[in-house]
């Protein structure tokens, strides 16, 4: 098994690259976010490697390819956790992520669905189906550095209280009666998912 490949970057393009090994080019496939951060050609690098093997009999081995054990460890959470994801869907799905791991893990541990959608562009579906997968998962994934977003962790409050104000009033309430009563349930107990929340609002309506 091969954990990574130091060598000299001979080309690149946006999903894949070579790397010259002793006269030895090796192509590996890597993220959009990855192929921004490379050098130019000609310059050394280290690529941390995942293997996948594929084809009728298992004799067609891939390279993926990461600037960071981090990222590694993400991509390899996201295909081994998430359903109906293959080796090229992760890497679509890492690339999203690149944009800031702590943020990522915020909003799955929190179940932030809309800053899922928001910030990383995932369907409501696709969001909803990480949650669902990586909610335990990830928190043993080490991410480096804090969150991208000023007040992320916030902006997870602050979406729970509005869509939690927009079903009552879609039940019928007016909006300020709605908000005093979110408001109201949500300093409570600000560690609440959003259908508790909705709940101990209608008490207060």
């Amino acid at each position: 098994m091969i954990d990574y490949i130091s060598g000299t970057l001979d080309s690149k393009t946006p999903d894949s690259i070579v790397v010259d090994v002793n006269g030895i080019g090796y192509k590996i496939s890597v993220a959009v976010s990855s192929f921004e951060k490379l050098p130019e050609a000609g310059s050394g690098v280290k690529i941390y490697i995942v293997e996948a093997v594929s084809g009728m009999y298992g004799g067609v081995i891939s390279l993926y390819g990461f600037l960071s054990n981090e990222e590694r460890d993400m991509y390899m959470l996201i295909k081994e956790e998430v359903p109906a994801t293959g080796a090229k869907k992760a890497m679509e799905y890492l690339d999203k992520i690149s944009k800031s791991f702590a943020d990522f893990k915020t909003a799955v541990v929190s179940k932030n669905a809309a800053m899922l959608h928001d910030i990383f562009g995932f369907t409501k579906k696709t969001a909803d189906k990480l949650i669902s997968a990586l909610k335990e998962k990830i928190i043993s994934i080490n991410v480096s550095g804090g969150e991208k977003w000023a007040g992320a962790s916030s902006y997870c409050a602050d979406t729970i209280v509005t869509e939690a104000i927009s079903a009552l009033m879609a039940l019928g309430y007016k909006e300020l009666q709605a908000k005093n009563a979110v408001n109201k349930s949500y300093e409570e107990g600000s560690d609440i998912k959003i259908e508790d929340l909705i709940k101990k609002s209608l008490k207060h309506l």
